[in-house]
């Protein structure tokens, strides 16, 4: 696995992690400090942390076989840009066979052109994701 996987699947499951073992990857992963490194700042060998990081990677990678939140993840964020590849196509044909609704269709154009992550997080901030 590499990081970026392991970030990928870090992020979605890292809450079932104990404290130290999220903070081991984070310091190893985030931060880019060496298993040296970190095993010096916390005062445990270096075989621990990488066996710490072994125990995390591995039980990521069971949660995501078992649960499949990541793969389920990327199947949506895909649909979602499959179909507004489509539904982009579908409104330039249509702008072009009916010019008479060239301002309508541009209100479409720019409801699939608009950036949504300020609602986004504003509707996570208010159910305190």
């Amino acid at each position: 696995m590499n990081k970026t996987e392991f970030m990928r699947l870090w992020d979605i499951y890292s809450g079932i992690l104990t404290e130290t073992q999220r903070e081991f990857t984070d310091l190893y992963f985030n931060f880019d400090l060496t298993v040296s490194e970190i095993a010096a700042e916390k005062g445990v060998t270096r075989q621990a942390v990488s066996e710490c990081l072994q125990t995390c990677k591995k039980q990521l990678e069971d949660l995501e076989q078992k649960l499949g939140f990541a793969k389920n993840t990327d199947k949506i964020s895909l649909e979602i840009s499959f179909m507004l590849t489509d539904l982009n196509k579908w409104a330039e044909d249509f702008k072009t066979a009916h010019p008479e609704i060239k301002e309508d269709i541009q209100k479409l154009f720019e409801i699939l052109d608009k950036d949504y992550s300020d609602e986004v997080n504003e509707t996570l901030k208010k159910q305190g994701k």
